[in-house]
């Protein structure tokens, strides 16, 4: 059974209440026989029972096929890097080990020790690792794999081993590793591997920004392995993120005579924001293609950088009339033109196949163009989905929302540009792009490659 978990603070004078931290545990019933527990369905009474029950489904599906995607990541990243910083740290440095004595205040009345006291040492040695690394205080940001996989008692020895697996743009992933002994087995050396974890932790400075880490360098095989293993993790977790922050979709807004210039601002003012954050980090490279990721809170965003042989205006107008990208991108059945406001503004209706247990989906987006005004400012196409009293959700679809989306395109050179795709993750496009994020499907490299090949063949004709 899975039990989800949230811990919040109250503040009595304001009575503002924060979220601490949430957390999934599953748990598997012991049985006192031979004989195997059968646990009774769960009612669902509201909405949003339905709604985590749902999402409990997708994790459990996550975790039962992680070890394969896990594998075919690793295969994966074994493949793009290369370890060529010459400021690199090695992990080395970073290798810490503490010993423990299990006594009776850290275990339970059937004298097995608490799980929270196991995870209480790990944090203490995983910090301290990790502060190695950083030279500062770490702050932890979340666990990740937490597996019990076997008991300890009172008089149990337990050796913590905790080292950085990698480092990325701000935050580092700390391993560590339990292994039991009583007092017959220490004699002998013959260890009990009784947990594992991962450990996230990020660092900030006086004013709460977050910190660069500096990047690591494996010096071993094993580190290698780690090093790795560390980046599957991490695009797994983007993965459920992208699950997690499509949860609370905001409606879109109406589009109405009284706010035409509003929305149309807004529209390119968020995508010009989603661009300029800081803290992107590249998860996959494919020769003319990058995948960069950002996660703020509990909202995760894509970006999809494309290099193409063509003039940055060609890509502009091929890019913006929307028309064109069923001859490119699968996920658009058809695309019509519901209006056509001026040269800059318009109004699609699109329609996208749907995906296995779940009806085809729809779209009412506006496409808002912008040139730019100075040589080194991109193209702008900004896309949003705005609601059209004209055009109310049908039952043989599901209506979908994009919150911020669209593409920056640069001009590299007279013959060359680049194209910068970004989109902020709803639940209209989360199941496009949850599975590319695991490793079991290459739609969004596969959509890049025809674009990149839609451009150059339709701008060799100009």
């Amino acid at each position: 059974m899975e039990v989800g978990i949230k811990v919040t603070i109250q503040d009595i004078l304001t009575n503002v209440e924060k979220i601490v931290s949430v957390a999934y545990a599953t748990y598997v019933a012991k049985p006192v026989g031979a004989g195997k527990i059968e646990l009774e369905p769960v009612k669902l009474l509201s909405t949003e029972d339905h709604l985590e029950h749902t999402l409990a489904i997708e994790r459990r599906r996550i975790r039962l096929g992680y070890e394969q995607v896990f594998q075919n990541l690793m295969q994966e990243s074994n493949k793009e890097d290369t370890f060529e910083e010459e400021d690199a740290v090695s992990t080395d440095v970073t290798h810490v080990q503490s010993i423990e004595l299990v006594q009776p205040p850290h275990a339970n009345h059937h004298g097995n020790t608490f799980g929270g006291q196991i995870m209480a040492w790990m944090e203490t040695v995983a910090s301290i690792s990790a502060s190695r690394l950083c030279r500062s205080y770490p702050i932890l940001k979340s666990v990740n794999m937490f597996k019990f996989w076997g008991p300890s008692v009172v008089g149990d020895r337990l050796v913590f081993n905790a080292i950085v697996n990698n480092a990325f743009q701000n935050s580092v992933e700390v391993g560590v590793r339990v292994e039991a002994y009583n007092c017959e087995e220490w004699i002998k050396d013959q260890a009990r591997h009784i947990n594992s974890a991962f450990l996230i932790f990020n660092t900030v400075n006086d004013k709460g920004e977050l910190l660069t880490f500096p990047r690591i360098k494996p010096t071993t095989k094993d580190g290698m392995r780690r090093y790795h293993g560390a980046v599957a993790r991490k695009r797994i977790r983007l993965a459920r993120k992208c699950m997690l922050s499509a949860k609370e979709d905001k409606p879109s807004d109406p589009w109405e005579r009284s706010n035409q210039a509003y929305v149309s601002y807004s529209n390119v003012a968020a995508l010009t924001h989603l661009a300029a954050k800081p803290g992107w980090e590249i998860t996959s490279t494919l020769d003319d293609i990058k995948i960069w990721t950002h996660e703020e809170g509990d909202v995760l965003s894509l970006k999809v950088e494309m290099q193409v042989k063509i003039p940055s205006h060609l890509a502009f107008s091929l890019l913006s009339d929307f028309r064109f990208r069923q001859q490119w991108d699968k996920h658009f059945i058809t695309c019509e033109v519901l209006q056509a406001l001026n040269e800059d503004e318009k109004i699609y209706y699109v329609k996208s196949p749907p995906m296995t247990g779940h009806k085809p989906r729809d779209f009412v987006i506006l496409v808002s163009l912008r040139q730019p005004c100075q040589p080194s400012e991109p193209y702008i196409v900004a896309v949003k989905s705005v609601t059209l009293t004209s055009m109310p959700p049908s039952p043989e679809h599901c209506r979908s929302e994009i919150l911020c989306a669209g593409f920056q395109i640069y001009s590299d050179s007279n013959s060359s540009c680049t194209v910068c795709y970004f989109n902020q993750v709803t639940s209209g496009v989360m199941p496009y792009l949850a599975a590319n994020l695991t490793g079991s499907s290459k739609s969004i490299e596969d959509t890049a490659l025809e674009c990149i090949k839609f451009l150059e063949l339709k701008g060799s004709k100009y």
